[in-house]
């Protein structure tokens, strides 16, 4: 008897994905519930777990591009398990100590090309991860991986890439100047949507942005006075973003379109969505893409519930393990270039929403010292921009906005005492 391995039903919205990686060889058995495949959406990777035990079969291939509903594979139910441990003997960790001595440096007049450790193929991991690892010539014994049972994933793979650029992958030199290489490789499918999305926003809406700066001071004051007590009583740090969460509910409140969408009435003429809760989306760099999800009635969180929320957020996110339901119904974004150095930016709309706002790195910089008006010193200064629709956000409206926020931010009393 045979049972056939189907890609399931994401969401509402998701019709189709991408095979990233066969999880079990073809002809291996595998258990019930356990991971057979790795799919990607343009909205989320999932993992896809075998519907009983048995022999796997491989119908379709890594690579593939497959509907939802349809049959990629089958599981003989009828095989018997083999004897002994049921993991292939390909998947089983390396013991320590079989680990190879590094080689000696070759001779400056033979360059050898740099290559994956041999250690590679006794590592756990997907088949997709394990040839990018072999690519690049990482050791997959160094990388941590997110997958069930501990399995390497592609994700964990280009994160560990993303910080040792100048480590194992670097280009071999050729004499008489530096390699010169040309690689093509497949768009992932949210990578995709990425492009597509940023380019329905700009092509549909009516995009502009307003710029203004906030002195930090009184917030990194603040936070320096509680953060240890802030930390002993909910067992989480007190960041910037809450403080900007709280100050953009709180600014939203006050200005509701900003709050809104565009959408198609019953006639078919545009029309104006309201909300009266905010549910925030934050935007998180993922090893796949930028991920946005949502911080539902945020305005109803303590500082405590929005740091919790966006520290299981971002963890989720760099291990691909973020839903679709979680990215979805977003009411207003904001996004942080500062963690990565920007100075000043122009975000790009979230559609259907009606602006975002971007927070910038910290810079000090001369300005009028709050404590003695008229006088000039250095001051912890970030650039605040704010992305909206002009078809829906007349621009008082918008620099209104994001005064306020600023307001907020350099009194955090305000936010206490909903001023």
């Amino acid at each position: 008897m045979s049972t056939q391995i189907v890609i399931p039903n994401v969401g509402e919205s998701v019709t189709s994905g991408v095979i990233a990686a066969w999880t079990v060889a073809d002809g291996a058995y595998v258990e019930r519930d356990e991971t057979v495949l790795e799919l990607e959406t343009d909205k989320v990777t999932m993992e896809v777990p075998a519907p009983a035990s048995g022999v796997v079969k491989h119908m379709a291939a890594e690579g593939d591009e497959v509907d939802v509903g349809a049959a990629v594979g089958e599981i003989d139910e009828s095989a018997p398990k083999p004897a002994g441990d049921a993991t292939p003997a390909p998947e089983a960790p390396a013991p320590a100590e079989s680990t190879p001595a590094p080689a000696a440096p070759a001779p400056a007049s033979t360059p050898t090309p740099v290559a994956a450790p041999a250690s590679n193929a006794d590592v756990k991991a997907t088949p997709l991860a394990r040839k990018l690892a072999d690519d690049k010539g990482f050791d997959l014994g160094s990388i941590a991986g997110t997958g069930a049972s501990g399995r390497i994933r592609e994700q964990d793979v280009l994160a560990y890439i993303q910080t040792h650029q100048d480590g194992a992958n670097a280009a071999p030199a050729i004499s008489g100047g530096i390699a010169r290489e040309v690689s093509v490789e497949r768009m992932s499918p949210m990578r995709q949507a990425i492009a597509s999305r940023l380019v329905e926003a700009q092509q549909t809406a009516a995009m502009l942005t307003t710029f203004n700066e906030v002195d930090m001071g009184a917030v990194m004051d603040m936070r320096k006075l509680h953060k240890e007590a802030f930390a002993d009583k909910h067992g989480i740090n007190l960041g910037f973003m809450s403080f900007f969460v709280k100050a953009t509910t709180q600014a939203l409140q006050k200005f509701p379109l900003i709050n809104s969408y565009i959408i198609k009435g019953d006639n078919g003429k545009p029309a104006i969505q309201k909300h009266t809760y905010n549910d925030i989306a934050i935007a998180v760099s993922g090893p796949k893409g930028l991920v946005v999800p949502v911080i539902r009635s945020a305005e109803d969180l303590t500082f405590a519930g929005i740091e919790s929320s966006i520290k299981e957020m971002a963890l989720r996110a760099r291990a691909g393990k973020i839903t679709l339901e979680e990215m979805q119904g977003g009411t207003f974004t904001i996004t942080n270039g500062g963690i990565f150095g920007s100075l000043m930016s122009t975000p790009i709309l979230n559609p259907p929403q009606a602006a975002i706002l971007g927070m910038h790195t910290i810079k000090k910089r001369p300005a009028e010292d709050p404590s003695n008006p008229g006088t000039i010193s250095l001051r912890p200064m970030m650039y605040l921009a704010l992305s909206y629709d002009h078809r829906i956000v007349d621009g008082a409206e918008a620099v209104q906005f994001l005064v306020s926020i600023k307001d907020a931010i350099e009194d955090p009393a305000r936010l206490m005492l909903d001023l």
